[in-house]
This record gives structure tokens, C-alpha cells and sequence, in this order.
């Protein structure tokens, strides 16, 4: 083995399943590390850098045609440092790259291919290259003949392409207003949602009028908080059918449960085969605030069922402490056997092999399936047909119908079982880990206690593994007892996120005291003061060619966004402002922005909308939530509440305040125990506060008065 990094892969030393899946090649693929950053800088040759991740289906086909070439590993050998990232363990620099290639291109994706300085700056970039010009696609080969070429011969041209293209990205991603602006006013959140209606599909759901269609989740919030807010009838409407497009058709996994990264096709038919964690924590709670909102009990059978795929299929199996469960795994691969979908889909032969006699032409007019398919000559499941459609032709009773359809689709389910099953990706992540602890405590509040002690064994899991509780430090990334990378911006917001929604949930003051160890860590470490934003790379982080800054949402929701709204939540439970004044900072630094592109900065409109309205606070004061109580939040819709759980008295409350380091209690809990012995609600808006109530419809329509104007 030579004890030169580059002269050899060093992709087997690392934990990531996507770049072990590259161990193999012939390329000298290096991990990002100093070595690798070293050898480039020795060698004075460019970085060939490749991101990916490992259920990206271009990333198969262009290691299948160029990275498994033995002519092609030599040209990057010889003439660059190749270099592998997984965009799911170093979201930092994928999100640099990845905004040097959308100024330059207008487009990005995965994999993404740029060639850099042996300092990081990016002179040439795009996403997949096939390994021959194909369809005026520049053929891979040719280009690193090229590139090689330019760099002896034009060097000075490209490093100086490459200093302007950084100065872009920083100024897309570092840099923010000179003068910073208002924050969006009181109107942002209904402006928003008229822009959200405007741009909606009126006849197949979602948005735009073209495919792919990709979920939106927190456009989904928005509308319905705006219908709440105003009883506007269309923004509820496109709520619904957005909602009802995801679950009704290919994104939607009928037989397993869950969903799809998103669908290729204006009409949601033929999904992107993958599944992401991420998607299966914040679409579920999409589904259980729509629920909510219009009391459709299929969007919370389509919540639970997609817990339950994460349970089955996502959660590690190790637990901590002797649990049964411990953190969640990130992806299932699009592909099986070598072709994307195969686990997925179904021709009429399939499902008559698989499903009862009587059975099979039930499932076969529900699912749409037939003979010629939608998906290269096979089926994806669809809800074709209405159950009642199902019951009228076939002269069957509703309830019958729906009963013979649930045994086909276990019986689908057994049959998919013996098939090759796709890759999963088994690294744990603590931001993606967060976001689906945050679903299943909303779950377990709206459904079934079960998702509850989910959302606590994964955080148990997280804490023991990923956390330092005496540096105040969190990892990101936990792979067979490997712990690498320093936590960004998402790793702490979106799990303290998570642990401030299990407090909420369960009235257990260690989840709150974490959120708040969580939170002051991103005031410490990720908080600018003089930029007046909050940056996604931590402080004391590796120093890249810019620091970027995550405001839009995109696959998951805008890191930023939710660290405002986990600032502007904790607020209220600590003795300082310093919490709110940050979060009116960043709402003011990135005013403009939001209210210029709403669509684009949903989470930090919500946040806006927040600080105008303030929160509505439920105090409880006692032993935990009566049945009651709990039944009827369960099935209330209050996008803005505030749960905030505290003992019954002064002195039980003291203890509290001992663990969470505080002198003395907070506004919302202060002077609120209970009242003749019996659990209390207070409801707050805005300092304004109703009496201490014992009934939580009484509590309840005191916040309705208290309800902000549309």
C-alpha cells in the first residue's frame, strides 16, 4: 500500500455507505480532508470533486460508465486529486458548490462535478457528464483531456474564472445588506399564501404547471394557517389538493406506506423511487396539521401509516440503554437489482400471483393497474378508483370493499417482501434525526402515545451518541459506532426543534433543558451579531471558500428558519430577550428577500408571521394532561400554540428551575400553579391572558378571542 494518500482509494477507511459504494474503483478516490487538500496543493493540480449521495440514481450511471473505467481513473489519476463527498455528511460544502453551479448553469443536482484550485475555488462545474458527448452533453473523457490541458497552458484564465465565481457564491451565500431592512409586516403571511395560490396546479395539485413536482410541506402550513386566519376558501382548497395529490397518487407508497422523494410528472403519477427520511418526518406533519384543520381522518391514516414505515423500515435496531429503539437510518435507494422502481411497481400478473382470487381484480381497478403500466410496462399504485366507484360497480357493500382492499394490500406487502430489497443508507443523522423526532411527538400528541416513546428513544439514541454535554457539542453524523463532523446549523436547530417539541408533548423537563443547551449553542457558535444573520457553518468550523448561509427551504425546511422559530419558542423560557432580539434581527436582515419571494422563504415568512401575532401559550400547570385535554388538542388545529407543561406548584417548580440553571421562573410559568387541587390551563397571547380555567374548551375560547385579525 503506498504511503502516498493520492496514489491510492482511501474510500474504504470511511463510514459513509455512498462512499464505500466508490471503494472499488479504479479512481484514487480521497475523502475531503487535509491530506487530500495537501496532496492537491503539492502536486499544483486541480480537485476533480464528485457529491453525491448513495440513492442518487446518476450517481449509479455515471460510476457505472466513467468511474468504473479503468482509461478514465487513470486520466483522474494522472492529471487531478480526485475526491469524493457525501452530500448528506457535508451538507456545507455541497451547498457551496452546488450555488456555484445554479449562478453558472442555472441548474444543480446530483452528482455535482467541479474542478478546483488546489485551494477550493471552482473553475469549471456541472452535475452528471456522460462518459461520451451525448445529446450536446460534453462527454466526461473529453472534458478531463481539456480541463488538463487549460490548466497547463491557460492557467492564469482559470484561476481568474475561478476567483470571480467565488466572489459570486460568496455574495449569494455569505454576504448580507448593507443596511438591513424592516421585517416583513403583519400582511406577510396572507401575501404569501395569495402567492402560493397563484402559482398552484388547480387540476393535478402542487405547484407549477409542469413536472417534476416536488412536496412542499411548509406551503401546506402556510395555506392553512392563512384559512384559519381568514376563512379564505381557496387557500384551504389548494391545501387539500396538494395534500390529496401526494397521498392519492405515485409519491405515496400504497403498499408499504410512506413516500417517495418526488414525482417526475405534472400529474404525481411516477414518483423519484427514493426515500428520504427527511420527507417521511415533515410530510406526516404536513398531513396531521391538514387533519387537523379540516378533520379528514385519511390524512392522519396517512401520518400514521408513515411512522409506521419509519418504524419498520428506518430505525436502528441496536437501541441504547437495552431500548428497543435507538436513532433513525437516512435513506432507502431508489434502486434494486440494478433498476430503479423494480421493488415498486406491478403488472396485472403480479398482483393476481400475489393476492387471493377474489381479491385481486379489487386491487388491480383500485391501484390503476394494467396491462400496458405507467412505469416502463409495469404499474405504479395509484388510487385509481374511489372505494365507493369500486362498490357500486362491483354490487359489494363500502365497508366490505374497504375491508377486502386492506387484505389485498397486506397480502401485496407479504409478496414485495421476497423481493430484492433496495440499499439502505444506515448512517444517523442528528438533523434529519431531529425532524422526525419532532413529527412523531406531534404524532403522538394527535394519534397514539407509541410515536411518543419513538420520538424519546431516538433522542435518547442522539444524546448518547452524537452529544458532548461538557463541550456543548454535537456531531452530525453516527455510522457503527463511527462519529464524525462537527453539527451545522440544521444538526442543532432541527433537533432542538425536536426535543422542544417532546417537552411539549410528554411535560419532561430534560427534553426542555436540551433544546436550550441546543439553542445557546447556535447563539454561541453560529449567530453573527454585525452580519445580523446566522450562519449555517459553525465559528470555530473548517474555514471554506465561503460561509454559507441556508434561508430558502428546499428538501428540508431552511436551517435558518427553524433555529429563528426554535429562538423565538425558547424565548419564553429563559431570563434574557437575547433569544427574540435575534430572531427580530434575522427576520429584519432578510425582510426584503422574504417578502420579494415568499414561495422561496416559507419557513422565515411562518417565523415573521409568529413574531407579529406572538404565540398562543397554554399553560399547564399539574401532573400531566388530563384525558380530555388531551383529546381535544389532539384534534384541534392551533398552528401557533405553544404547549408549556410545569408542576403544580411554586415548589415542585423550583426543582425545575434548578436543572435548567434559572433564578427564577419564567413569565410563562411564573405565578401560574395550580388552583384548588386540580390541573389549571392559563391561555396567553401577547400578554394578554385569560384566568386560570380547569376546562380546556373554556381555556380555548379564550384563545379564540385572542386570535390575531386577519
Amino acid at each position: 500500500m503506498s504511503d502516498t494518500p493520492t496514489e491510492r482509494n482511501r474510500l474504504d477507511e470511511e463510514e459513509s455507505p455512498y462512499l464505500r459504494q466508490h471503494a472499488d474503483n479504479p479512481v484514487n478516490w480521497q475523502p475531503w480532508d487535509e491530506q487530500a487538500l495537501e496532496a492537491a496543493r503539492e502536486r499544483d493540480v486541480p480537485i476533480f470533486l464528485s457529491v453525491g449521495y448513495s440513492a442518487c440514481h446518476w450517481c449509479h450511471v455515471m460510476e457505472e460508465e466513467s468511474f468504473e473505467d479503468e482509461a478514465v481513473a487513470e486520466q483522474l489519476n494522472e492529471n487531478f486529486v480526485p475526491i469524493k463527498v457525501d452530500r448528506e455528511e457535508r451538507p456545507d460544502l455541497d451547498s457551496v458548490y452546488q450555488t456555484v453551479c445554479q449562478l453558472v448553469s442555472g441548474r444543480g443536482g446530483w452528482p455535482l462535478s467541479a474542478w478546483l484550485t488546489p485551494d477550493g475555488k471552482p473553475f469549471y462545474i456541472g452535475t452528471y457528464f456522460p462518459k461520451e458527448p451525448k445529446r450536446g452533453a460534453p462527454g466526461f473523457t473529453n472534458l478531463l483531456d481539456n480541463i488538463a490541458n487549460s490548466w497547463g497552458e491557460d492557467r492564469e484564465e482559470m484561476e481568474n474564472r475561478a476567483e470571480q465565481w467565488t466572489r459570486a457564491a460568496k455574495g449569494q451565500l455569505e454576504e448580507t445588506p448593507d443596511q438591513p431592512g424592516d421585517r416583513p409586516e403583519e400582511s406577510a403571511l396572507t401575501d404569501a399564501a395569495s402567492t402560493a395560490v397563484r402559482a398552484a396546479d388547480r387540476d393535478h395539485g402542487g405547484f407549477g404547471s409542469d413536472g417534476p413536482k416536488f412536496p412542499h410541506p411548509a406551503r401546506v402550513d402556510l395555506l392553512l394557517r392563512a384559512y384559519d386566519r381568514t376563512g379564505d376558501d381557496a387557500y384551504r382548497e389548494v391545501a387539500v389538493e396538494t395534500l390529496d395529490a401526494m397521498a392519492d397518487r405515485g409519491m405515496y407508497d400504497h403498499v408499504g406506506g410512506g413516500f417517495h422523494r418526488y414525482a417526475t410528472d405534472r400529474e404525481w403519477i411516477v414518483p423519484h423511487f427514493e426515500k428520504m427520511l427527511y420527507d417521511n418526518a415533515e410530510l406526516p406533519r404536513a398531513y396531521l396539521a391538514g387533519y387537523q384543520a379540516t378533520g379528514e381522518d385519511r390524512y392522519a391514516r396517512v401520518a400514521e401509516d408513515t411512522f409506521e414505515f419509519v418504524e419498520r423500515e428506518l430505525t436502528h435496531s441496536d437501541g441504547v440503554d437495552d431500548r428497543e429503539h435507538g436513532g433513525f437510518y437516512s435513506t432507502l435507494d431508489a434502486q434494486s437489482e440494478g433498476e430503479e422502481g423494480t421493488f415498486y411497481v406491478w403488472t396485472p400478473e403480479d398482483v393476481r400471483e400475489a393476492v387471493d382470487d377474489e381479491l385481486a381484480e379489487l386491487a388491480i381497478d383500485r391501484f390503476g393497474v394494467t396491462d400496458s403500466g405507467n412505469f416502463e410496462g409495469s404499474n405504479v399504485l395509484t388510487l385509481a378508483r374511489s372505494v365507493e366507484m369500486i362498490a357500486d360497480e362491483h354490487d359489494i357493500a363500502e365497508d366490505e370493499v374497504r375491508d377486502r382492499l386492506e387484505r389485498a394490500r397486506q397480502q401485496l406487502a407479504d409478496a414485495r417482501e421476497e423481493r430484492v430489497r433496495p440499499r439502505r443508507d444506515e448512517k444517523i443523522l442528528a438533523g434529519w434525526n431531529g425532524l422526525m423526532i419532532a413529527a412523531l411527538a406531534e404524532g403522538g400528541l394527535v394519534l397514539d402515545d407509541r410515536w411518543t416513546e419513538l420520538a424519546e428513544d431516538a433522542l435518547a439514541f442522539v444524546r448518547e451518541q452524537l452529544w458532548d454535554a461538557d463541550a456543548g457539542q454535537l456531531s452530525r453524523r453516527y455510522k457503527d459506532g463511527d462519529v464524525r463532523i462537527d453539527g451545522y446549523l440544521e444538526d442543532y436547530a432541527f433537533l432542538a426543534r425536536g426535543a422542544f417539541a417532546l417537552y411539549q408533548t410528554t411535560g419532561e423537563v430534560d427534553h426542555l433543558a436540551f433544546a436550550l443547551d441546543l439553542a445557546r449553542q447556535i447563539e454561541r457558535e453560529f449567530w453573527d451579531a454585525e452580519a445580523g444573520t446566522i450562519y449555517y457553518t459553525p465559528a470555530s468550523g473548517e474555514e471554506l471558500v465561503t460561509r454559507p448561509q441556508e434561508l430558502r427551504d428546499q428538501s428540508t425546511p431552511s436551517s435558518l428558519g427553524v433555529a429563528v422559530e426554535v429562538l423565538l419558542s425558547l424565548d419564553h423560557f429563559v431570563g434574557h430577550d437575547r433569544f427574540a432580539e435575534i430572531a427580530e434581527t434575522v427576520l429584519g436582515t432578510h425582510g426584503q428577500r422574504t417578502t420579494s419571494s415568499p414561495m422561496e422563504y416559507t419557513s422565515l415568512v411562518l417565523c415573521a408571521d409568529r413574531l407579529h401575532t406572538g404565540s398562543l401559550e397554554l399553560t399547564a400547570a399539574g401532573d400531566g394532561l388530563p384525558a380530555s385535554w388531551h383529546d381535544r388538542l389532539a384534534e384541534t388545529y392551533l398552528p401557533d400554540r405553544l404547549l408549556a407543561p410545569r408542576p403544580a406548584t411554586d415548589d415542585e417548580l423550583d426543582e425545575w428551575l434548578d436543572e435548567l440553571d434559572l433564578d427564577e421562573a419564567p413569565p410563562i410559568w411564573a405565578d401560574r400553579e395550580h388552583v384548588d387541587g386540580e390541573p389549571t390551563l392559563y391561555a396567553c397571547r401577547s400578554f394578554t391572558c385569560s384566568p386560570p380555567v380547569h376546562g380546556i374548551d373554556e381555556a380555548l375560547e379564550w384563545a379564540e378571542d385572542l386570535a390575531p385579525d386577519a
